[in-house]
């Protein structure tokens, strides 16, 4: 017996005037800013590492990733933690407003030219209450290179578990 998804459920987050959601499947939790320490050579839109409960997480900024410009961050601005190729990331954005279930009938393919944010990393859009809401493509925030450029973070966090174990 097969049986088709007839709704999603996500949250939705703010990134300047638009609102965008990820599917709450992959969001492990919502958090308040934490200030990330410095990472060598990292690609420009990652701030840094951030220590979670003895996790590095790497923190990705979508401002920068969709090329989009960055406001002041303020008391509203969250990090969901999120998994990307097999790790934790932090995605900084705006403000983190609701969760949603959207009706799969409702969700349209994106536009090739969206406002700001390239179509690829979009897997659809619909309409909430009125709102144009877009669904982030979480597997594609990061291609295989940058995933690798990121990669030794996860390899310190088992190396500090095995050394706090000794």
């Amino acid at each position: 017996m097969t049986s088709d998804i007839q709704e999603i459920r996500v949250v939705c987050f703010r990134l300047g005037g638009d609102m965008y959601a990820a599917d709450i499947m992959r969001v492990r939790e919502i958090t308040k800013p934490l200030k990330p320490a410095g990472l060598p050579d990292a690609p420009d839109f990652i701030d840094g590492v951030i220590n979670l409960r003895g996790s590095v997480i790497p923190v990705l900024n979508l401002h920068r990733r969709f090329r989009l410009a960055e406001p002041v961050s303020d008391k509203n601005t969250r990090l969901l933690i999120v998994s990307l190729a097999g790790q934790a990331f932090a995605l900084v954005v705006d403000e983190v407003t609701e969760v949603i279930t959207v009706p799969v009938r409702d969700l349209r393919p994106p536009p090739q030219f969206s406002r700001g944010v390239e179509s690829q990393y979009l897997i659809s859009v619909c309409l909430v209450e009125g709102s144009l809401v877009m669904l982030v493509n979480l597997d594609s925030i990061l291609q295989a290179h940058e995933v690798d450029a990121v990669r030794g973070v996860d390899t310190y966090n088992n190396d500090i578990e095995d050394n706090n174990q000794v």
